[in-house]
């Protein structure tokens, strides 16, 4: 069949049949376009100039030469969308960009509330290796899929730059030894060896693909010091085209490379693959929040106290989905480490971006990374021509609104303990650590019948519940030599992780003195505190030995473990005995510390309740101090081996001590040379076996690289979605479920449907790596969907985990078995939830998961951006409550029978549904819900039962 669609202007000209079509006229489409890399053929605006720098013609598009053509307001755009403005420019071509669209954006009006369709086309994609297994695995997929239907598998290859960096798949195994990161290296080989295999086909089988190895860095941080180009050249006909580097990544927190003036955000791995294929992003012109900066820090804070500040504050004003920018005469005291810090958290508080404009701070940078000086200097030059470069005697753009801060009001700060946007300052972190100790205590309510009915069938761990708070004090018999003080409220976990701060040589410097400090005074860690040092690039090493501090670390437990995510991504590694067991004996509600940029339930070590993110000094220092109940700003952190009490303060290094240590140890040479040889990785990365040929060879018996379904019977046409008709529900969600409680990248517990999967495959539990290493295999993955140890489903009221009741019998078991039982009957599924919801992570299996659960539908308050599209991207149907509405409201307890009409033809981008719940004494409960299905795009690629389908369809007929 063909597909129904409503014509955009100029997006097509005839119908099938090519008769002319009128834009807004509904009519049966079965064209589809295609798009290829290169100049653009149109030029309407004639902005199409020459730039000369260092001798060499670059061919641009002027948005000087579009104001000289009557768009007088170009100058004043905010700066990225003066970015988003030359790609328009730049890719006209009347198939997805037209002269309307740039018309709409060079004359954008921050008072209208008209929300206008653009497509944006990224100079190139960013993955990790979590994200990008998986990408490859659908790639390789698609090349099964395309020759299903008669098609040549090389259309499916990447039409421009992908790079993948492996940083997620080291785990904290070894800590506080000197050879932790060798012998957690050779962990990772032994463990990864089929997927990195995988990668090498990949690398060999795909064009303009290229793999960081393992042991490399953080993905943020190489994108950061290496592979950001901030302005890209492309040669196309003996010609150089030189124009703004622009992205998209697998991870939430692609947004660091923002600190360097590059726009590119996170995206889903669905969402991601169709633009490696040149698919351009669908995308409705952003909202723009100005951020104007004053003054500068004062002594004793740092970046991430000021990022950890910016990130309550706009999570409370709500720039979900908005673009944000920071500009006053605050950026001149921000270097690009600390900006980079300000990017990087941008998905805790919502934006797309947020994002620093070039300036010198920039040019510096690029110079001590080690980038080409003639690059500097057409980096310089470019941005000065296109009005891209800032400086503080410049005009300030106009924005949608704007909010200040000044940063001589920012205070030491942490974050938690369930939440990164839940800032407390050090000042109040005893008593706010309190409140949130008796809240997660009152949190263990007795049992209730369906926690009883799982205890009785799965064993008591399944289902824990709260035991009176004097069983989990320890008596006095039976204490363990040493832990004696290990208690509620103890720090467990202590992590210099993440790409958040292991970017900023000042928090990873200011953590060597601290330690320094501590050391000369005969400090010690405490020591049921796991201690760990990730830095997020070779680079941090060398300036810490050439600082002379990586010693003092490591005497403090902070040894390098390796060279990746660990920590902040669930690969914390297990607790160490006596610890362990004395946290599960005791039901102790302990503490990890960590300088990364997520902290949510289930996240960080599964038995970790309380999570909180800080700087790097001050994960040292409560490494130290060892509990959280310890005002830090007016107690001791320790006795020093003369018996006397130290202060925070006496160890806390000076500004200016800080700088001097930068000065004299962070130098060009060290990036030159780390990154001389980036992509050739060790002996193990090179000693792999590569496969060849231009489709994988899947084996029957692998548990980590899985054919996908995806497109399994795909046909040439689409079918056309209808309603929906007595779907049930298999989960009933709160507020902020993130994708981590959606999709879990952690441990796999052995009693779980994924453990038990991999066990009738033969895979011992301590074989079981993670959830996020096993994203190449579905049947782990949609076993894995919504088993985070965490989730609270009040459909199973009084659990803990992965449990639903199976309607209408009322039989508590798993979401996973639920969902069999449930598919074998034909009965579509759909989630229930409050606001937030798929908050975190751009995780796609949290997504795919969904789908492959049968859930058709997801019925929610508020979305968080990637998520949202990523469902639309899979072909599941996202559906938001009106404003100020509820499941509550609504009283709905998740126990209805479900229909959803006005999905099939009468379906429109950001339209209403209507949703009939159905009780079982024959009420019948109707909501009115708004389709977020945002952009004429999306709505197309929904109706393809997702976007890899529709680009597949797509490269068919090219």
């Amino acid at each position: 069949m063909c597909l129904r669609v409503r014509c955009r202007k100029a997006r097509a000209r005839t119908c099938h049949g090519g008769q002319p079509v009128a834009t807004g006229e509904q009519f049966t489409c079965s064209v589809v376009v295609s798009y290829d890399r290169g100049m653009a053929s149109l030029n309407s605006f004639h902005t199409r100039t020459q730039l000369t720098v260092g001798g060499r013609t670059h061919q641009i598009f002027s948005l000087p030469a579009l104001e000289k053509a009557g768009f007088s307001g170009v100058a004043r755009l905010p700066y990225s969308l003066k970015i988003l403005l030359e790609n328009l420019l730049r890719r006209e071509d009347r198939r997805f960009v037209d002269p309307e669209d740039i018309e709409a954006l060079g004359n954008w009006d921050v008072t209208s509330k008209a929300q206008k369709e653009i497509a944006f086309t990224p100079a190139r994609v960013l993955l990790q290796d979590f994200t990008g297994v998986p990408a490859v695995v659908d790639l390789a997929a698609m090349r099964d899929g395309i020759v299903r239907l008669g098609g040549d598998p090389r259309k499916v290859n990447p039409l421009q730059p992908v790079e993948l960096v492996i940083d997620h798949s080291v785990q904290v195994d070894h800590y506080s030894e000197r050879n932790a990161a060798d012998l957690n290296a050779a962990l990772e080989f032994t463990r990864n060896k089929e997927r990195y295999t995988f990668l090498r086909w990949g690398q060999e089988a795909f064009d303009n693909f290229r793999v960081v190895p393992p042991d490399t860095g953080i993905v943020h941080q190489v994108n950061l010091e290496y592979l950001a180009r901030v302005i890209f050249k492309e040669e196309s006909g003996g010609e150089v085209l030189a124009y703004p580097d622009t992205l998209v990544g697998t991870d939430s927190h692609t947004t660091m490379v923002n600190g360097l003036g590059v726009v590119g955000w996170g995206v889903g791995g669905i969402e991601a693959e169709a633009a490696m294929l040149g698919q351009p992003i669908s995308m409705l012109i952003p909202e723009v929040v100005g951020f104007r900066l004053v003054d500068r820090l004062p002594e004793g804070a740092t970046a991430t106290d000021l990022v950890l500040t910016i990130t309550e504050r706009l999570r409370k004003l709500g720039v979900v989905g908005k673009f944000v920018e920071f500009y006053g005469p605050g950026l001149e005291f921000l270097t690009i480490a600390d900006r980079a810090t300000l990017g990087n958290m941008s998905p805790e508080y919502g934006a797309t971006i947020a994002i620093c404009p070039i300036d010198e701070m920039t040019l510096d940078y690029l110079r001590l990374t080690g980038r080409d000086e003639a690059h500097v200097q057409l980096v310089e030059a470019y941005a000065k021509e296109q009005g891209l470069f800032w400086n503080s005697a410049a005009t300030d753009p106009v924005y949608t609104a704007t909010c200040d801060l000044d940063l001589s009001t920012v205070e030491p700060s942490l974050a938690g303990p369930k939440r990164p946007q839940d800032r407390v300052s050090l000042r109040q972190a005893k008593y706010k650590f309190q409140q949130a100790l008796e809240g997660m205590i009152a949190e263990r309510k007795p049992k209730t019948e369906a926690a009883d009915r799982v205890a009785e069938k799965h064993g008591e761990d399944s289902a824990p519940a709260a035991a009176p708070v004097a069983a989990a004090v320890a008596s006095a018999e039976g204490v363990v030599p040493g832990m004696e003080g290990l208690a509620h409220g103890s720090v467990v976990v202590a992590a210099i992780t993440s790409c958040t701060n292991t970017s900023n040589p000042s928090v990873m410097i200011g953590a060597g003195l601290v330690a320094r400090n501590a050391v000369k005074r005969g400090l010690k860690v405490k020591p049921w505190v796991k201690t760990s040092l990730a830095p997020g690039s070779l680079v941090v090493t060398e300036y810490l030995k050439a600082a002379g501090l990586l010693e003092y670390l490591a005497e403090l437990g902070f040894n390098i473990v390796g060279y990746g995510c660990t920590t902040c991504i669930g690969n914390s590694g297990p607790l160490p005995e006596p610890v362990s067991g004395i946290v599960k004996d005791r039901n102790l509600i302990v503490a990890s510390i960590l300088s990364g940029n997520r902290n949510f339930e289930g996240r960080i070590q599964s038995q970790v309740r309380a999570n909180y993110l800080a700087s790097p000094p001050l994960v040292v220092a409560y490494a130290i101090a060892g509990k959280m109940q310890v005002d830090l700003t007016t107690e001791p952190i320790g006795i020093d081996r003369a018996g006397a009490p130290v202060m925070l303060k006496e160890i806390w290094p000076s500004e200016r001590e800080i700088q001097e240590a930068m000065l004299s140890s962070v130098k060009s040479e060290m990036f030159l040379e780390q990154y001389a040889h980036v992509f050739d990785g060790d002996e193990r990365w090179r000693s792999l076996p590569i496969p060849t040929g231009e489709r994988f060879e899947w084996t029957d018996d692998s548990t980590y690289i899985r054919n996908p379904p995806f497109f399994e019977g795909i046909t040439a046409e689409p079918t056309f979605p209808s309603d929906i008709t007595g779907a049930r529900t298999l989960a009933v969600l709160g507020d902020s479920v993130t994708t981590d409680h959606i999709s879990p990248a952690g441990s796999i517990p052995a009693d779980s449907p994924a453990g038990r999967y991999l066990v009738s495959k033969g895979v011992p539990p301590s074989d079981f790596n993670s959830y996020g290493a096993r994203r190449g295999n579905h049947e782990v993955m949609m076993r894995g969907t919504f088993a985070n140890i965490r989730l609270r489903n009040q459909l199973a009221p009084g659990t803990e985990g992965g449990w639903t009741t199976l309607l209408p019998e009322g039989e508590v078991m798993t979401i996973y078995d639920a969902s069999v039982k449930y598919r074998d009957r034909g009965v579509p599924l759909m989630i229930v939830a409050g606001k937030e919801y798929g908050s975190g992570s751009s995780r796609d299996w949290a997504a795919k998961g969904t789908l492959l659960l049968g859930v058709k539908a997801v019925l929610a308050e508020s979305f968080e951006r990637i998520h949202r599209s990523n469902l639309v991207n899979m072909g599941v149907l996202p559906l938001q409550f009106r404003e100020g509405e509820s499941a509550s409201s609504h009283k709905l307890n998740g126990r209805e029978s479900f229909d959803i009409v006005g999905v099939g033809s009468s379906l429109t981008p950001r339209g209403e549904v209507t949703v009939r719940a159905a009780s079982a004494d024959g009420t019948v409960h109707e909501i009115v819900a708004t389709v977020r299905i945002d952009t004429p795009e999306e709505l197309v690629a929904f109706r393809h039962g997702g976007i890899l389908p529709y680009v597949l369809r797509q490269l068919l007929r090219q």
